[in-house]
């Protein structure tokens, strides 16, 4: 019976033995004897193959592969470290250190085997138990992997290993050359690369030559330069290569892609009018601001140039000199008319009508001199009103003095009612009325919609034509209109007249008065149309002192020239020498 006992013990003895221990591959590393230690575990190598399982045998373990020599590097400058450490007294004075570091090999389970080892020390990697009673662990530097780091320092936690990356953040050293090396907040510390250039030996070939740097750990100067002469390009120049595709487009054009082609194959595009750009290789063009405008190479903005009719410009200066010195033609006939008051021809063609007509010349001639100089409000607001106005008072009187001449001969008929109408203050009530209509047409103007100045920058490209606009044109156009009723009006009467006596009539030169007069206005209507800016007013300006030198010319210089160079037909009997026609002419009319 005890022996039946003791049987069971020793084998539960032995199975509890057994599963407790936990098996153990050795494990690949590098290690170094001290006072205290540093361990580690690092992936030296970054890949693994697991070998078929076929549940015959114990599995074997992952087969490590690609060797990485730069985390080889990394255990090195830790070995480097330490014994630069133990070299020099000053910094563990009677203190050896050794470091113990193992190939996790990207595996969890040698992860957790390499930190095991490290805690327990040789032989079986137990959890809770060390094996050595020397050698304490100082640290354990961790997986490079966040994976792995994890898991290492969920282990190393139960254990109180502090995280060195908090004081990490607070430490500043100093090399032996001289450099700083410090961590921020982040507990990274100052990137430094150096920039390598590959380039071809006499031999053919690649060699890997430093050309620059970037150090942010640097406290004065450039953090990243870079040595240009240094450098050796594709081609094996020194020289910057240059696109064989596209040239660079310089200031006052765009970038624009070539379809079908690559991305840094483009087009140069011209700016379009009244845009710009001033960098190279730019994108977009962008507007000028409304009162300036791109200069011939398109990359600035220069300010547009003015346009009016101006007082000093050549054209301005001639038509004002011309409309001084028209006004005073009428104003010298009417000198002369005075002068000859009495005589038959001045008597004959209504004194009072004459001298009425001449000063509204003189003064249809001086009104183009409100159309010239700088455009401003007041300005705009008197010319087309005092041009109408005035015009229409010339007009008017010549088409009084067209119908007193019908009515003067209609009334010598016998049995004739119109001898009543002949009388002056009926020629006063026809200048009157058709002034006063033109007035209200030009105050109805006015009070609906102004002229008024502006600055038209749609009529001519790059200038800023500073000019009065009308404000209703339709109003313009029907002031307009009004006169051209009144001279066909005087156009027409006078045209039935021209059969009365030849001697002081004046319906002949009111019909080539009128008919020029009135070709004078057809013609401005296309030529303004047409007309761009200044040229515009010089237009309207020009039609002015041609229509008012058309009424002088046909009206008053016959009568003139008969006053001046023919007095014998300036007679009464000369007059009466021509009544006998007068009662054919009549019978027509």
């Amino acid at each position: 019976m005890w022996r039946l006992i003791m049987l069971c013990v020793i084998q539960i003895a032995t199975c509890v033995d057994q599963g407790c221990r936990n098996p153990s591959k050795p494990l690949s590393g590098m290690s170094a004897p001290g006072d205290l230690r540093i361990g580690g575990v690092l992936p030296i190598h970054v890949d693994k193959i697991y070998p078929e399982i076929n549940f015959k045998e114990e599995p074997r373990p992952a087969q490590c592969i690609q060797f990485r020599f730069e985390n080889y590097q990394g255990i090195q400058a830790i070995r480097f470290a330490v014994e630069e450490i133990n070299r020099n007294p000053s910094i563990l004075p009677n203190i050896t250190l050794g470091f113990e570091i193992y190939d996790s090999c990207t595996v969890l389970q040698r992860a957790i085997a390499g930190a095991m080892q490290v805690l327990s020390g040789h032989g079986q990697p137990l959890p809770n138990f060390k094996c050595r009673q020397e050698e304490p662990l100082a640290a354990i530097i961790g997986h490079s992997m966040s994976t792995y780091s994890m898991l290492l320092a969920h282990i190393l936690g139960l254990y109180r290993y502090p995280q060195l990356l908090h004081y990490m953040k607070n430490v500043r050293l100093q090399m032996n050359s001289g450099r700083e090396v410090f961590f921020d907040i982040n507990g990274d510390p100052p990137a430094g690369y150096d920039i390598i250039n590959w380039q071809y030996d006499q031999d053919g070939r690649i060699r890997q030559v430093k050309v620059g740097s970037y150090d942010t750990g640097v406290d004065h100067g450039n953090i990243f330069t870079v040595n240009t002469n240094s450098l050796q390009w594709g081609t094996g120049d020194r020289e910057v290569p240059l696109s064989a595709c596209s040239q660079s487009c310089p200031p006052g054009f765009r970038k624009a892609s070539i379809p079908g082609k690559p991305i840094c194959c483009f087009q140069c595009i011209l700016c379009p009018p009244g845009e710009i750009s001033n960098q190279t290789d730019s994108l977009d063009c962008f507007k000028c601001p409304w009162d300036t405008w791109p200069n011939l190479q398109r990359n600035i903005c220069t300010s547009k140039s003015r346009e009016f009719l101006s007082y000093e410009d050549p054209l301005g200066a001639t038509l004002a000199a011309t409309g001084i010195s028209s006004s005073l033609f009428p104003v010298a006939i009417y000198i002369l008319f005075i002068h000859y008051k009495d005589t038959p021809i001045v008597r004959a063609n209504n004194y009072s009508l004459s001298c009425l007509l001449l000063i509204s010349l003189s003064m249809c001639f001086l009104c183009s001199l409100i159309f010239i100089g700088k455009p401003e409000p007041l300005k705009c607001f008197l010319r087309q009103v005092t041009f109408g106005i005035v015009f229409a008072l010339c007009v008017s009187c010549i088409l009084a003095k067209t119908i007193m001449v019908v009515l003067a001969f209609k009334a010598t008929m016998p049995g004739s009612s119109l001898k009543k109408w002949t009388k002056p203050l009926v020629s006063y009530c026809i200048v009157i009325c058709c002034v006063i209509i033109q007035t209200f047409l030009c105050i109805l103007w006015v009070l609906l919609s102004a002229p008024f100045p502006e600055n038209n920058i749609n009529t001519k490209i790059g200038t800023i034509v500073i000019e009065c606009n009308e404000g209703s044109p339709v109003a313009f156009w029907v002031m307009l209109g009004y006169l051209g009723l009144l001279a066909t009006i005087s156009f027409i009467v006078a045209f039935f007249a021209r059969r009365l006596p030849d001697s002081f009539n004046e319906a002949k030169f009111i019909t080539f008065s009128m008919l020029a007069f009135l070709s004078v206005w057809v013609s401005y209507i296309p030529a303004t149309l047409s007309a761009r800016g200044m040229y515009t007013v010089a237009m309207e300006v020009f039609a002015i002192l041609s229509s008012s030198w058309a009424l002088v010319i046909c009206m008053f210089v016959p009568k003139c020239f008969i006053i001046l160079f023919r007095p014998h037909m300036n007679s009464k009997e000369h007059l009466m020498g021509k009544e006998r026609s007068v009662s054919t002419n009549v019978k027509h009319l």
